[in-house]
C-alpha cells in the first residue's frame, strides 16, 4: 500500500525535469504558473487526494536526483 507524500519548494526549483524522469508513477509535473525565476516548478500531482488514495510510495528518487534540493520526501 502506497504511504508517501512530496512536497516541492517552487521557488527553488528550476524544472530541469529530474524528478519527472525518474518517478516510477509518474506524479510529478510541471506546474502552469512560473516562479519568481521564471521556471515552472515542477508539481506534485496527488496534492488534493487523500492519503489512502494515493499512489505514491515514498521511494525518494525525485528528492535524490534533484540538484536543486528542492523535494521533501514523507512516508506515513
Amino acid at each position: 500500500m502506497p504511504t508517501g507524500y512530496i512536497e516541492i519548494d517552487p521557488e527553488l526549483c528550476k524544472d530541469c525535469k529530474l524528478c519527472m524522469s525518474v518517478c516510477p508513477h509518474h506524479l510529478i509535473e510541471s506546474s502552469e504558473r512560473l516562479n519568481e525565476k521564471g521556471y515552472r516548478p515542477a508539481s506534485f500531482i496527488e496534492n488534493h487526494l487523500k492519503r489512502d488514495e494515493r499512489k505514491c510510495t515514498g521511494c525518494a528518487l525525485c528528492a535524490i536526483s534533484c540538484p536543486e534540493v528542492a523535494i521533501e520526501v514523507y512516508r506515513a
